[in-house]
């Protein structure tokens, strides 16, 4: 063999020598995730030690230090200079149960009850918020929406008067394609939205008409939400001219006040998801007197970072929220919400996929940024903090991947992402999934507005690339059918209550497995990509 042909056979060999290290490197990284690994954090994070891990509580402090331990025995550095953690300062408003909530008509009067009839509170700062007889008109969806030509508040005065409204929006309940984005809420059909709206109108109280379909849960996931304390970011509370009141009502509620208004509630309901829709009066007043606790507190993002190579100065984050519900003496003998899927999974698999990029030895080009975000249930409060104050520049984020309540039901064929078309990330997911023989499909069920309530939303907002891949319903052996009907049953049976907690009798792992596993690959391909 001449010594050109020698040197060819050696280069060509070290080539295949490097080429296939690197896919056992790989394949070390993907075996690394394992039921094993995920079993054990979820049972940690979901058990009752961790007081359902309410944000500003020994639940949170317990929690962060255990993502603290976790990601510097993976080998993670600090993602804020020298800490772990991003503190996010906040101001808690504690429901007062207590509070009179009055409504009268010329025919009768009401006193709602606190959680059987209503709920609500104040977003205001003082120890006492009251306000007497404001007028209450009925303004449908309560949009202003000006790029689908809906305005509900055209030529109308709601300054210190109180509004009554519809969860969702006009397409939901038309099934119309020309309304909004037919039965795909938008961002106008999330209440948080409606509540902003009214005080921008200078609305006094606003009220909104709580619907199962409508709202994508039932009233007990209301109920638990807003019977103990609400967060607010303290550096973006809302100015004065804010609501005294924000507030649901049952469907049995509404109907009740509709009636003693003379009005009759379906053709009411009905009229207001038609083009030319006109306010409705409801010859009735509001009275609110409410005892407010207000605490200025503090809680935690957890940030940890795998540096890259070449590119290290460009960042992918991967988002999970580790907060959930806490402790809630409404639902009586089991009063902690563990929390487990929602979302002791997603945060275990940030420690999954942190520890599978570490086993990778710094191959990926661009750096990792871990983020496990506080007060996900509160409205995207820790996210949003995140975006208005990055540890690293948002210019040079090039994707956020988000993982919230992943697959308990077995494998799929099928993974979701909830928003698909929203993204440029959308082409990673599909193209590792079709390596693997399985397929995306969109949301199954868009008119949840699924898109708006997760961390990846506030960072599409501010326009960083953003994908919010989740569980499929095309079970491999069951089908879709079976799929779709066993989440809308865990949604309705478990979803904010006590019953979501850490059950591995029932839970089959082996597609939460490969779905992590799917999750590293997309983030590797991304952190990687030229």
């Amino acid at each position: 063999m001449s010594g050109k042909n020698l040197i060819l056979c050696l280069s060509m060999a070290s080539i295949i020598l490097s080429c296939n290290s690197k896919e056992k490197n790989f394949k070390s990284a993907i075996d690394s995730i394992s039921q094993a690994d995920l079993s054990n954090h979820i049972s940690i994070l979901a058990s009752d030690n961790f007081q359902g891990r309410a944000p500003s509580t020994l639940g949170e402090e317990r929690t962060i230090q255990y993502l603290e331990d976790q990601f510097a025995k993976i080998g993670l550095k600090p993602g804020n200079g020298d800490s772990f953690f991003q503190e996010v300062s906040l101001v808690k408003i504690s429901a007062d149960k207590q509070m009179k909530f009055n409504i009268k008509s010329k025919r009768r009067e009401f006193n709602l009850v606190f959680s059987e009839e209503f709920v609500g509170g104040t977003p205001q700062l003082s120890e006492q918020v009251n306000f007497d007889n404001s007028e209450i008109i009925f303004v449908g969806y309560g949009i202003n929406a000006p790029e689908h030509n809906w305005n509900d508040y055209q030529d109308l005065d709601v300054k210190g008067k109180t509004v009554l409204m519809l969860v969702n929006d006009p397409g939901y309940a038309t099934s119309d394609s020309t309304l909004f984005e037919g039965r795909t809420m938008t961002f106008y059909g999330r209440w948080t939205y409606k509540f902003e709206e009214a005080a921008r109108q200078g609305a006094k109280a606003a009220i909104i008409i709580h619907e199962t379909g409508a709202a994508a849960y039932p009233w007990g996931v209301v109920q638990g939400s807003w019977n103990e304390s609400k967060f607010y970011l303290a550096n973006n509370m809302l100015s004065k001219s804010d609501l005294y009141l924000q507030s649901w009502v049952t469907t049995e509620c509404a109907k009740s006040l509709f009636v003693s208004s003379g009005l009759d509630y379906d053709k009411t309901i009905a009229s207001a998801s038609l083009r030319g829709f006109k306010p409705v009066k409801m010859n009735m007043t509001a009275s609110a007197h409410i005892n407010n606790q207000v605490e200025y507190t503090k809680s935690n993002n957890v940030a940890a970072l795998w540096p890259g190579k070449s590119k290290q100065d460009e960042y992918l984050i991967y988002t999970a929220h580790w907060d959930h519900l806490g402790i809630n003496p409404m639902f009586g003998e089991d009063t902690i919400l563990n929390g487990a899927v929602d979302n002791a999974t997603g945060t275990a698999a940030l420690l999954e996929i942190a520890q599978a990029f570490a086993t990778l030895a710094k191959t990926q080009d661009r750096s990792i940024l871990f983020l496990a975000v506080t007060c996900e249930e509160q409205g995207l409060l820790g996210s949003e903090f995140y975006t208005l104050n990055p540890l690293f520049p948002l210019e040079k984020t090039v994707g956020v991947i988000n993982m919230d309540g992943l697959n308990i039901l077995g494998r799929t064929k099928d993974m979701t992402i909830t928003g698909m078309g929203k993204s440029t990330l959308d082409g990673y997911a599909i193209s590792v999934l079709e390596k693997q023989g399985r397929y995306v499909c969109p949301d199954p069920t868009p008119e949840k507005g699924g898109y708006f309530r997760s961390d990846h939303f506030s960072f599409a907002k501010v326009g960083v690339p953003t994908l919010y891949l989740s569980k499929g319903i095309d079970n491999l052996e069951h089908g879709k059918e079976w799929g779709l009907a066993q989440n809308e049953s865990w949604t309705k049976e478990n979803y904010h209550k006590p019953s979501d907690s850490y059950d591995p009798a029932r839970w089959d792992f082996h597609g939460m497995v490969e779905d992590v596993k799917v999750y590293f690959e997309i983030g590797f391909a991304i952190a990687s990509a030229k």
